[in-house]
Order: C-alpha cells, then sequence, then structure tokens
C-alpha cells in the first residue's frame, strides 16, 4: 500500500504541463507586449490545500491583500525570511516536500481589445519561484518549475475580448526545490517579469545564431536556425555593423524550419577586449525580430581554451541577481550598474552563480564585454551533509529533472557571444544525470566548452575546474596533475567575506606563470545583506537576524560590494592585482621601467603612461607618455624622464606611474585609470640636528606616581605597574594612556577556523604585564624611564620579556623604545599570531587623523597591492571601513609617522621604522562583541594601534589561509617611536626633523 501519494510539486518526472518549449529571447521583437508587472491581488496560506474554493474564478479575489510584481513575498511581511549556505529547511525525503508549504495565491484582470485578439497571445512569465500553476478565465492553462528561467503558455484560445483574469498558484517547496539549494536567502514568490506577447499568427518563433569564424579567424561564418509558426514562410534577413548592411538575403522554411548560413569578410571580431556587434533582423510580413551577432571561436588548443585562436586568463568574479531591499528582483539598471563596475575594476568575466541570471544580464555582458560562465539552476548542496552526496544526482528517474535545466538554459541564452561556457551546475556531486545533461548540451550546441566542478575526473567537461584550491595544490594541477591535460579554471577563490580576501596576488602570479592556469573567480560579487530601519538605526541584517535556525549567519556578507554598492577595499585590490599591465623596474635603474601587456587582444596604443615624481606630500615633476606600442603578451621598455633634482631634506622621494586610458570607453572617461604602481626614489639628503633643550624637568613621586614636568610637558608614570599613564601640554592631556604590548585583534571573517583556538585556548584577548623592575635616571635635558615586563595570556606557557624604555626631554618629546624577547617555558603555543605590538589611547577631542604610510584606503601585509606611500589625512571615524559584521579593519601598513589633532594641537607620532597603524573610537573587545556596526560602543579615548606586524588576512573563511611569509610567529622584536605634541599644520615639518642623539 502506498504511504503517500505524489502531489503535482512533489512528481520529479513531471516537468511541465502546457509549458512552451524553451527558446532565444530575441534582443528585439516587434510582437506587441502588455506587461503584467505592478499590483496583483495576493492571498498567502501555509498550505495549497488550504486555497479557497474556487479561488481561480474571476468573482474571488476582491478582498485579499495587494502585493506588488515582481516582488519576493518574504520582504512584503509573508512567510519568514530564512538563510542557509547548504541545509534544506526540511527533511531530506525525495521528492516530497513539507505539507506546511507556503503558498501565494496571485490574481490580476487584464482587459484585452478586439485587435489584440487578432493574434495569439503568450503569457510568459521570466522566474517564479519554485514551481506554480496558471489558470485563465478559471481554466488550468498549465504548471511549471525552475525558479530561474522563464515559462511560456500560450493562452489564446481561454481568452476573450475585454476583461480576463489570470490567476497563478505559486508554492514555495516543490521536487525541484531539491535542486535549488544554492547559497542564498530562501525567497519566494514572482520575482521576475511577467508579461503578455501578441504574437502573430505566422511569428518567427526562434532564431538561433552563431557567429563562426573561418580557419584564417579573420572572416566571420554567420549561421542562423530559423523557426517560424507557418509550416512555410517566406521572409528576409540583414546583417548590420553599426548602421552599414554586411549582407542580406531571403529565406523560405520548410516545415516551419530554415538554416541560413553566409561568409562576413573580414569581420570585426567579438571579444571581452573588443566587444564589437552586430545586428541581424529576421522579418516576415507580420513580424520581425531582432539578435545581437558576435564573431568569435570558442575552443581548446594545446590542452588551453582559446578565444579567436587565442589562450585567455579569465580575471572573474561569482555574481548573483541581487538587492538589498528586493532580494532577487533586480532592474536593468542595476545589472548595468553591476557590469560597469566590473569593467571599470578591470574584471573580464563572471560566473552567474548558480543560476542563468536576467534576460538583460546577458545583453549587457554582449554590449560591454565580459566571459560568461552560464550556470544552470541546479544545486543539490544538502545532500554532502547526510553522506549521501550523489542520492539524486546518480538516480535515473531525476534524469529529464537535470536535462531540462540545462537544455532549457542553453535554449534561451545561445545566440549570447559572451558566454563561453555552460555550467552544468554546482556542488550536486557526479553521476549519471550529469552525463545525460552533457550530452544533451553538446547536441544542442557543440560551439562552448562544458563546464561543472563536480566533475572531479574532467571526465565530460571541457575544463578542469577546482574550487578555493590552495597554492601548494594549485602548483602541483599545473605542473604534475594530467586530468586528461585539459585547462584549468578556478570557479570560485579568493572567498570576499567581511575584511578580506588577502594573498591575491599569489594567486594571480600563479595563473600568470602557468600557462594551463587559467584564471578563476572570487567569491562573489555582492554582500548578501537585506535593508533595515528600525528604531532610527539603518543596517543590513544577515542569516540569524530574523530569528531563522538553523542558520549560516553572515556567510551571505560574502561580496566584493557593500549592500549599499560601495567598493569594498578588497574590490580595490583585486583590481589592482589583475590590471592587465603590469609595471616593473628594471634592475639597477631608477628611470627605466618595462611594461607588460597582460592583454590577450589589445595593445598597448589605446593606452598612455602619467607619471610623477612625489616627495611625501609634493609632486615635484609629472609628465605623460602616450606612444605606447607592447602587442597583447609581450613587453617594452619605457624610460621615465624626470630631470635631477635638490632634495629636501629628510624626505622620501617616489616615482608614481599610472596606466590610463586614452579615449573614453563604453564604461569609462578618458583617462580612466587601470593600474597605479609606486616605486622608491633612491635619491635622499639626510640632516640630523641637535635636540632643542627647554626649561629644565622636574621629577617628583607621589603615592607610587611618577611626574616629570616642566612648562613644555608633562608626563606621568605609575611605579608598580609600570605604565606610562598619560603625556599632557599645559594642563591638557593627548596621550591619555601609554604604550602596552598586545597580540590581538578583533577577529576577522577569515579568521573563523582559528578564533576558537586563539580565544578559548591560547585566551590571546586576556593578556596581562607583570612589572619586573622599574627605574628612572636623570640628566641635564631629559629623564630616562626603564621598565622590565613579562607579557603573557590567561594559562599560557610562552609569553615575551619586555624592556620599555622611555626617554622624556626638556624639549618635550618622549621617546619610546621597546624590545620584546619571545619566551617559551612549555610547548603549547599558537601556529601564529594575529600581531605583536601596542596599543595606547588618546583624547577623544583628537579626531582629525594624519599619517605617512600606504593609503588612502586600509591594507594589510597581504593586500597592499592597491595601497601606495603618501601623507594622507582623514577623520578617525573614516579612517576604519564600516563592514556589515564588525570586524578588524582600518589598518595601515608601513606608517613612518602620524598625528591626532583637534585643530589647534597635533599629538604628533614618529617610528624609526615602518610600523602598521589602527586608529579608532572603539576598543578591539567592542568590535569583537559586536553584531551590527550601531552595536559597537565608543570608546572614551581615540584607540591607537602601533604594531610591528600584523598577520595578513588570507582566504580561510573558504580557501587559503595566510600564506608563511603574512603569519606573525612568536619572536623577538623591536619597536622605536617618538611622542611629541605640536601645532596641526606643523606636522610635515616637525616630523622630518631628526636628531643627534
Amino acid at each position: 500500500m502506498t504511504r503517500r501519494k505524489k502531489k503535482r510539486w512533489e512528481d520529479h518526472q513531471l516537468g511541465h504541463i502546457g509549458r512552451r518549449e524553451a527558446r532565444t529571447a530575441f534582443y528585439k521583437d516587434s510582437a506587441n507586449r502588455i506587461s503584467l508587472n505592478g499590483e496583483w491581488k495576493f492571498l498567502y496560506m501555509e498550505a495549497p490545500e488550504l486555497s479557497p474554493e474556487g479561488f481561480m474564478n474571476k468573482e474571488n479575489g476582491s478582498q485579499w491583500d495587494t502585493i506588488d510584481v515582481p516582488s519576493v513575498w518574504q520582504l512584503r511581511g509573508y512567510d519568514r525570511m530564512h538563510y542557509t549556505d547548504v541545509l534544506y529547511l526540511f527533511p531530506i525525503n525525495p521528492p516530497f516536500v513539507p505539507t506546511e508549504n507556503p503558498t501565494g495565491i496571485y490574481k490580476k484582470i487584464v482587459s484585452l481589445n478586439k485587435e489584440w485578439m487578432s493574434h495569439d497571445t503568450i503569457l510568459k512569465f521570466h522566474g517564479v519561484d519554485s514551481a506554480f500553476d496558471v489558470w485563465v478565465n478559471g481554466t488550468h492553462a498549465g504548471y511549471s518549475k525552475v525558479s530561474r528561467l522563464p515559462s511560456e503558455f500560450d493562452i489564446t484560445d481561454l481568452l476573450q475580448e475585454g476583461e480576463n483574469d489570470i490567476t497563478v498558484r505559486v508554492y514555495k517547496w516543490s521536487d525541484g526545490t531539491y535542486l535549488e539549494d544554492q547559497d542564498m536567502w530562501w525567497l519566494s514568490g514572482i520575482y521576475r517579469d511577467v508579461e503578455l506577447i501578441n504574437e502573430p499568427k505566422n511569428s518567427i518563433i526562434d532564431c538561433a545564431v552563431n557567429g563562426d569564424l573561418d580557419s584564417s579567424y579573420k572572416n566571420g561564418i554567420l549561421k542562423a536556425d530559423i523557426t517560424t509558426k507557418e509550416k512555410s514562410c517566406e521572409g528576409t534577413w540583414k546583417l548590420e555593423r553599426a548602421g552599414k548592411e554586411a549582407a542580406s538575403g531571403v529565406f523560405r522554411t520548410e516545415d516551419g524550419k530554415v538554416h541560413l548560413e553566409e561568409m562576413i569578410p573580414e569581420a570585426d571580431l567579438w571579444t571581452a577586449e573588443t566587444p564589437n556587434l552586430y545586428e541581424l533582423t529576421v522579418s516576415t510580413n507580420c513580424h520581425e525580430i531582432k539578435v545581437r551577432v558576435g564573431f568569435r571561436k570558442i575552443e581548446i588548443i594545446d590542452h588551453n581554451f582559446c578565444v579567436n585562436k587565442q589562450v585567455i586568463l579569465l580575471n572573474g568574479v561569482n555574481h548573483h541577481d541581487y538587492n538589498p531591499k528586493e532580494g532577487r528582483c533586480v532592474t536593468y539598471e542595476q545589472s548595468k550598474a553591476d557590469v560597469l563596475l566590473m569593467k571599470q575594476y578591470n574584471i573580464n568575466a563572471v560566473r552567474c552563480s548558480h543560476y542563468p541570471a536576467n534576460e538583460h544580464f546577458y545583453d549587457l555582458c554582449d554590449e560591454y564585454g565580459l566571459y560568461v560562465i552560464d550556470e544552470a539552476d541546479l544545486e543539490c548542496h544538502g545532500f554532502e551533509w547526510v553522506e549521501r552526496y550523489d542520492w539524486i544526482t546518480d538516480d535515473p528517474s531525476w534524469e529529464q529533472a537535470y536535462v531540462d535545466r540545462s537544455v532549457r538554459m542553453v535554449k534561451r541564452n545561445r545566440n549570447h557571444p559572451s558566454i563561453i561556457m555552460w555550467s552544468m551546475g554546482n556542488e550536486s556531486s557526479f553521476g549519471c544525470n550529469f552525463k545525460s545533461a552533457a550530452k544533451a548540451i553538446k547536441e544542442l550546441d557543440s560551439t562552448r566548452l562544458l563546464h561543472y566542478e563536480g566533475d572531479y575526473e574532467a571526465e565530460i567537461t571541457d575544463v578542469y575546474s577546482t574550487m578555493y584550491t590552495r597554492l601548494k595544490r594549485l602548483k602541483e594541477i599545473a605542473e604534475y596533475e594530467i586530468k586528461g591535460k585539459k585547462p584549468h579554471v578556478m570557479c570560485e577563490y579568493g572567498h570576499a567575506m567581511g575584511n578580506g580576501p588577502g594573498g591575491l596576488k599569489a594567486y594571480q602570479d600563479m595563473y600568470r606563470k602557468y600557462k594551463r592556469l587559467q584564471g578563476g573567480f572570487i567569491w562573489e560579487w555582492y554582500d548578501h545583506g537585506i535593508y533595515t530601519e528600525e528604531g532610527g538605526e539603518t543596517y543590513y541584517r544577515y542569516g540569524g537576524n530574523y530569528g531563522d535556525f538553523p542558520t549560516n549567519g553572515n556567510f551571505c556578507i560574502d561580496g566584493l560590494l557593500m549592500p549599499d554598492r560601495t567598493p569594498s577595499p578588497a574590490l580595490l585590490e583585486y583590481k589592482q592585482v589583475i590590471a592587465p599591465v603590469e609595471v616593473t623596474r628594471i634592475d639597477g635603474t631608477q628611470r627605466e621601467f618595462q611594461l607588460k601587456n597582460y592583454h590577450d587582444f589589445l595593445t598597448l596604443e589605446q593606452f598612455y603612461i602619467k607619471w610623477s615624481v612625489q616627495g611625501e606630500k609634493k609632486f615635484l615633476q609629472e609628465g605623460n607618455i602616450d606612444h605606447l606600442t607592447a602587442l597583447p603578451h609581450e613587453t617594452e621598455k619605457v624610460i621615465i624622464p624626470f630631470t635631477p633634482f635638490k632634495p629636501e631634506a629628510n624626505t622620501d622621494y617616489y616615482l608614481n606611474i599610472t596606466v590610463c586610458r586614452k579615449e573614453a570607453t563604453q564604461y569609462a572617461e578618458a583617462g580612466h585609470e587601470i593600474s597605479k604602481v609606486q616605486f622608491p626614489l633612491d635619491i635622499r639628503y639626510n640632516i640630523l640636528e641637535e635636540r632643542p633643550q627647554g626649561n629644565a624637568l622636574k621629577v617628583w613621586e607621589a603615592e607610587n606616581i611618577l611626574t616629570i614636568e616642566n612648562d613644555g610637558v608633562t608626563v606621568r608614570f605609575h611605579k608598580v605597574f609600570g605604565h606610562l599613564l598619560s603625556v599632557s601640554v599645559k594642563d591638557k592631556e593627548y596621550l591619555s594612556e601609554g604604550p602596552r604590548m598586545t597580540v590581538y585583534r578583533a577577529t576577522i571573517d577569515n579568521d573563523m577556523y582559528k578564533k576558537e583556538d586563539w580565544m578559548e585556548k591560547y585566551f590571546i584577548q586576556k593578556s596581562s604585564e607583570q612589572t619586573e623592575y622599574f627605574r628612572y635616571k636623570e640628566a641635564q635635558d631629559k629623564v630616562t624611564v626603564s621598565v622590565g615586563k613579562y607579557f603573557g595570556c590567561y594559562n599560557q606557557s610562552w609569553g615575551f620579556q619586555c624592556d620599555y624604555e622611555y626617554t622624556v626631554y626638556s624639549s618635550g618629546q618622549v621617546k619610546v623604545n621597546l624590545y620584546g624577547k619571545a619566551i617559551q617555558n612549555g610547548k603549547l603555543e599558537p601556529a601564529f599570531l594575529p600581531r605583536i605590538g601596542i596599543v595606547m589611547k588618546g583624547n577623544k577631542e583628537l579626531q582629525q587623523a594624519v599619517w605617512y604610510g600606504r593609503g588612502p584606503g586600509e591594507n594589510y601585509a597581504d593586500s597592499k597591492e592597491a595601497g601606495v606611500m603618501g601623507i594622507y589625512s582623514n577623520s578617525v571615524d573614516e579612517m576604519g571601513t564600516n563592514y556589515i559584521f564588525p570586524q578588524e579593519n582600518g589598518h595601515r601598513e608601513d606608517v613612518r609617522w602620524f598625528g591626532i589633532g583637534d585643530g589647534d594641537k597635533t599629538l604628533l607620532c614618529k617610528a624609526e621604522m615602518p610600523l602598521g597603524l589602527n586608529l579608532a573610537n572603539y576598543t578591539d573587545e567592542s568590535l569583537e562583541e559586536a553584531k551590527h556596526p550601531f552595536h559597537i560602543e565608543r570608546a572614551e579615548d581615540v584607540i591607537i594601534h602601533l604594531d610591528y606586524a600584523q598577520s595578513g588576512l588570507g582566504s580561510n573563511s573558504c580557501g587559503e589561509e595566510q600564506q608563511e611569509e603574512f603569519k606573525v610567529k612568536l619572536q623577538d622584536f623591536t619597536m622605536a617611536f617618538e611622542l611629541q605634541v605640536v601645532s596641526s599644520g606643523e606636522e610635515v615639518k616637525e616630523a622630518k626633523r631628526r636628531y643627534l642623539d
């Protein structure tokens, strides 16, 4: 006896009812359209079976709620918001889904006139999550699923002149949900456009186009397969480029089909760097469609994938359809903004993760030039967590469900030249159903490559794809591993979660070194935060903020773009790392440089160099070099013609070289910067001067407080605890707490797998300094205070023996030398530490920051390609990065000096050797505790971190740990810096002064 009867939305072998065969999304179509976007009547219920009787009839629904389409109902107050990365939100029992199955019934009245009724009517849904039934005037018109693909129904025979009722019942859960377990919010409803198409009786149903090349790679071959509704139909076609005719002809279909093929001599070819498009117009006596054509050839040559016979390198990103206020509802304008930003940041490729995007997204990639991996709406990652990963992937009864998702994707999108690979899905193990899908794709389109990372042996795919591969393993793949000698691509790497990723340059260097490694795609483009206004605060929610459980928390906050579309520091870093022109100095020279052109098709003729000689803050000389000639993948030598100059005392000089575009492009203005690099110049004039003397210093002790004072400075120490308590001038305190050693930073998302050990095993956030000695010595114009301390963390056998030496000069400076010796009295210690440094506190009124170091934005040891040396200024608050999930941020590397001031006076700190700097109005502890930016408790002081070294960022939230060279190990260290209060505006002048002692 059958325990449970399948419902329609639980029948994985039922692909659809009444849905039309998938077809091309035309670029333009003369058929009239009525948009059904806008207000619909809406009824929400907890299960389909709770639908009211006769709900599909016209007379019902007037008392229902109103909802806008497109939208997702969870962001309109229905159902519950829930985020998971992998987990299904119901028991795994395919193809069955919960009885509690949130359901929405949509209803709209559409008026049609007599002229409209003379043609056929196609009802098109561009995207509905996850399955749905549709009724027209009370009669069932069809059923469909696959959330991220369109569904079309011919409803001609169900319509009448005048008012017509369209009712749609949408199911949150269906058998299709088992194939749609992507890493994103669970969102439901009619979330893409809905429209009626008034299709002529002898319309052009489909037109599949391929712009191929002949063996010379110069001449285009136009291939078009036209399908018409009538069995025999005459028409014309015309191919144009920029308004000029390139070819034309006539056609007649037989049995509704015709194949066209035409040679296009000396065609303008399409690549991501040269996105040249033609427009094909196909016309009958009553219908006209347009398709944009790009002539290019994708193939594998000598074990590399090539475009137009050229091996290419993919500098890509993974892209979801996402909007912080609307979920998966994305407009053309937002998609265009995404594509423009990608181009402006040197990105040349995008993977549609993990489903086909809106139709307009591919048009934009065609037009602006991005290589696309188009991916089927298929992921069943949750099966891995029950240790039966191939449960349905290797079950033949699910074959058609797998094949359907790939075939419909290909049929809709195959005219887009930007698409170079078809991906069958993501993270779904491997089995017979992927073999069937691969076969079906190749039968439809053999002109593109086949991708699927889950085919671990590259058995059926054309490329060997991996994700989050560590550098050591990547090198092995490049040098030794065969896998059929197929080209390699990393479909995901560089997890951009929170502060990070670091280490991107190491990956890019590997890609550029080994020809087999053809690049990869950063995970991912966008932070998936949900815009929230609450209690006077504006912030972005993530998993768990709605009481949703189980959840993967802020794992959805992992993009190069923040939810408000602010480029993260990681995007700035990625732009520089992948810059297609590399500038290196020729050894032993000051003016001679080599340019390496990493473009695959463009020469450097379209670019120029802008150079300048910088003396910290001043720019002495500048110029342009605009006669560049290097061919793709070639190099050329340039000489920067700066002239000799007399250096100022104690000033560092740099040569800045910026590579810019000569002319405006579709995506950027003339002069757009694609790369900026900086080289120190070996030009320096050092002057040491006698330190000025002030009035004699007075020294006294009272209640364990040592005070050193004259009319220019007051410095206080605690003799028992060995702390520098304060530095004041004229009764105003500037330093409110002196240096204390620390090895702790507020953990970043990329520390997530180290955090528990760091904080619950090694207790790095729980440290103390034990005073071992305190002594001082007076001299004629200075007082030296020496303090010995032992630094350690709770219950640890490792630590540091620290010797602090403070020299207070009568002229008002306080010099600090710290010598740290690593101690290990046992065996257990962390593999590495977040940082070795000191923390101090400044007067909270000192909110104007200035520094000489890398900038202007934050940078870290393994993420500083975009940071160049200079003198920068900002407010203390603006020194930080406001990550959606609070964590360590705002660091600056290679800082030589900095100041914090109130507009009148500045506390200036000069370092003898470059240090790392963080300035903030909150403590690390507050940052660690906060779950959103508005939770961060402001401190009573400015918190100053100076680091001997801080570990890099890595990508270990989902990828490579920090490289060894960027890990701070238990080690000896020294730090030396000098504090002084100066007049605001005099910081640069005072920072350059160097003294003999």
